[in-house]
C-alpha cells in the first residue's frame, strides 16, 4: 500500500504556527507519498456524543463533515495531528475529532480500530513556551490514543510561536522538520506494557 498522509489541521486561527511547520515537515515527503489536508475550523464536527450504553453509532454520511473526515481517515497510512499546544494539550477541535473516534469504534461493521492497527500517527504543534517539556501532556494524548489503536507513534514536532509566523524564526524546530517523517516510527505502547507484550 503506498503512504497516504492525512493532515488534520487543529488550529483556531488560519495559517498558524503550527500549519506553517507542518507544512515544511510535508515540503520532505517523497512526490509519490499522497497527502490530504482538513482544517477542523473550516469543517466544524458536531459534539460528541456518547451513545455507548444507549444504541449503536451509525456511519455518517460521507457528505457530512464528519463522514468526510472519517473516509479520510480510513484513507490514509499516516494521520496527522497538527494541532497548537493549548493548556498543554491539543485543541478543541482537535478534541473532538479523537473523541469521534470513540464512536467510530462503536459503527457496527465498520471493525475501525482493526483497520487502524499498524498506520501511523504523529503530531506537530507550535507553543509559546520555550521549555518543550511542558508539552509532554499533548505527546501522551496522542501517544496513547495510538498505543489504545494498535496504531504506530512517530512522535511530536514541535516549534516555538506565539505571534503569526513565528515558528519560521525556530531554526532548531526547522531542522527538525526535514527529517520528521523520515524516521522510525514504533508500536505506541503504554507505559505498563513491555517491548515484548503481545
Amino acid at each position: 500500500m503506498s503512504r497516504r498522509f492525512l493532515f488534520v489541521l487543529g488550529s483556531a486561527r488560519a495559517e498558524g504556527n503550527t500549519e506553517l511547520l507542518a507544512r515544511r515537515a510535508a515540503e520532505q515527503l517523497p512526490d509519490d507519498v499522497g497527502q490530504r489536508w482538513i482544517d477542523l475550523s473550516g469543517q466544524p464536527l458536531p459534539d460528541f456524543e456518547d451513545l455507548r450504553h444507549d444504541s449503536d453509532h451509525v456511519r455518517p454520511p460521507s457528505d457530512t463533515p464528519l463522514g468526510l473526515l472519517l473516509d479520510a481517515t480510513l484513507e490514509a497510512t499516516d494521520i496527522v495531528i497538527a494541532s497548537p499546544v493549548y493548556w498543554y494539550s491539543v485543541s478543541a477541535q482537535t478534541k473532538r475529532y479523537l473523541d469521534h473516534w470513540s464512536g467510530w469504534l462503536r459503527i457496527p461493521g465498520l471493525d475501525f480500530k482493526a483497520r487502524m492497527a499498524g498506520r501511523t500517527l504523529w503530531g506537530v504543534a507550535a507553543l509559546a513556551h520555550e521549555e518543550l517539556s511542558v508539552a509532554d501532556p499533548y505527546a501522551g494524548t496522542l501517544r496513547y490514543s495510538a498505543a489504545y489503536m494498535g496504531m504506530r507513534f512517530g512522535g511530536v514536532l514541535l516549534g516555538n510561536g506565539s505571534k503569526p509566523g513565528d515558528v519560521l524564526n525556530d531554526t532548531g524546530a526547522l531542522t527538525r522538520a526535514k527529517t520528521f517523517f523520515a524516521q522510525d516510527a514504533p508500536l505506541a505502547r503504554f507505559p505498563y506494557e513491555t517491548a515484548d507484550a503481545a
